[in-house]
């Protein structure tokens, strides 16, 4: 995915059963998948087939994911979180999850005055 300011920097599904649903996939749009350990379990990153570049998610609904709704789930990268959170709320969004933390990286799943449901995604200085 690219990782521009304003473009969508990944696609996620957080479901019950990732394995079934990551198989699904794998066969109706010929992706490949690659487990990633989630400690007692294993979520999985899926993959283009041809050049094995990873393009989604596929999670267990659990863990940090328990309250991320069964949907496919697009993270838009912003510049500054915080920023874009008060923004949300200005504007007649709200917030679904608190902000996260995946390694340095912080996340919030919002949902807009029309009630569509995505992430907002800022990406450490470090990457």
């Amino acid at each position: 995915m690219k990782n521009g300011i304003g473009e969508m920097a990944w696609l996620d599904l957080s479901v019950d059963d990732a394995s079934t649903v990551k198989d699904f996939y794998q066969q109706v749009v010929g992706w490949k998948s690659s487990e990633v350990s989630m400690g007692d379990y294993q979520d999985y990153a899926m993959l283009m087939p041809d050049s094995g570049d990873a393009v989604a998610g596929i999670c267990h609904a659990k863990g940090c994911n328990i309250d991320i709704p069964a949907a496919w789930l697009p993270y838009f990268l912003v510049a500054d979180i915080e920023q874009a959170v008060t923004a949300v709320k200005d504007k007649g969004g709200e917030l679904v999850t608190a902000i996260k933390g995946m390694g340095n990286d912080k996340y919030v799943i919002i949902k807009d005055p029309a009630g569509a449901v995505c992430a907002i995604y800022q990406k450490s200085e470090n990457n």
